[in-house]
């Protein structure tokens, strides 16, 4: 399906703010509209290339909440919990017949966990600070794998709002200042590997990287903009599709925050994709919207 989540980055701790210790609250809305069938990295009409199923159109609607707690200025851990709410709709092609076959349900799907061991240095003459660290931590199958239409019919293990498996997460990070006034960038990058399969499925490897740049504008006012990166592996297994899963995407982001107090900060981010290659025939979205809000506690 491309990609489901967006990959817009919003850990404040990367854009230019020192980490303190507390609780941080990040509430996250997302909007992704795959309308467009896509092969390799050409267009494509629905049938063009005969499949088993003629993809139409997947909406993800998702609200993730995260909730990430700073001990100190070295260690960190946090957790996501997405909600999906997901309308997908393709043609069973069936001894000649072609039968429309839709799926509507929202879910929660598989929770993250991320810890994070972090680092400061104090770099130029002004002796200003800058982070890098490691990311590490776990997937979680707490996302239902079973859905079924009104019908009966189970939807396809890359539809579910769970995967079934446990996945290893890996990564690292690097956030500092620039020499020109009020900006800052970060660059990260994070493994997502299963290291099971379950019912006869396992998703592909994914791998992200994220390069960011903010600006401050104004006491309350942020611009930022980001390239996000992904590869995903093929899935694999009798339940999976092999042959029409995983792909290489990369999209520019940009986006603004507004800070109501010292400690809260809303955001909103557009994403469209600059290359996107898929394999086989698969759904994409020619945009997406995220928006959201953060506080400290």
């Amino acid at each position: 399906c491309g990609a489901s989540f967006c990959m817009v980055n919003t850990n404040w701790n990367l854009q230019g703010f020192a980490p303190e210790a507390g609780f941080r609250v990040d509430l996250r809305y997302e909007y992704i509209d795959q309308d467009q069938l896509r092969s390799g990295r050409d267009r494509v009409a629905p049938g063009q290339i005969p499949r088993h199923h003629d993809e139409i159109r997947t909406i993800n609607r998702n609200l993730l909440t995260e909730i990430d707690y700073t001990f100190n200025r070295d260690w960190g851990v946090a957790a996501t919990v997405p909600i999906v709410d997901r309308n997908h709709s393709h043609i069973h092609n069936h001894g000649g017949a072609q039968l429309l076959e839709q799926w509507d349900f929202t879910r929660v799907g598989d929770i993250r966990v991320l810890g994070r061991r972090q680092w400061m240095t104090e770099e130029g003459a002004t002796r200003r600070p800058s982070f890098y660290g490691i990311n590490f931590g776990v997937k979680l199958p707490t996302g239902d794998k079973d859905v079924h239409n009104i019908n009966g019919d189970r939807a396809e293990r890359s539809l579910q709002p769970g995967s079934g498996t446990t996945d290893l997460l890996l990564g690292g990070y690097y956030s500092g200042v620039l020499p020109a006034a009020d900006s800052s960038w970060f660059l990260q990058g994070l493994l997502q590997q299963p290291l099971n399969s379950r019912e006869d499925y396992k998703p592909g490897r994914r791998v992200t990287l994220d390069l960011g740049y903010r600006y401050e504008a104004s006491e309350s006012i942020g611009l930022m903009i980001q390239l996000n990166a992904l590869y995903r592996g093929k899935d694999s297994g009798v339940q999976a599709e092999p042959a029409d899963t995983g792909g290489r995407f990369l999209f520019v982001s940009p986006g603004i925050s507004y800070a109501v107090t010292k400690t809260t900060q809303l955001y909103a981010f557009v994403q469209k994709p600059l290359y996107q290659h898929v394999n086989g025939v698969q759904l994409t979205a020619d945009w997406s919207v995220v928006i959201g809000a953060s506080a400290r506690f």
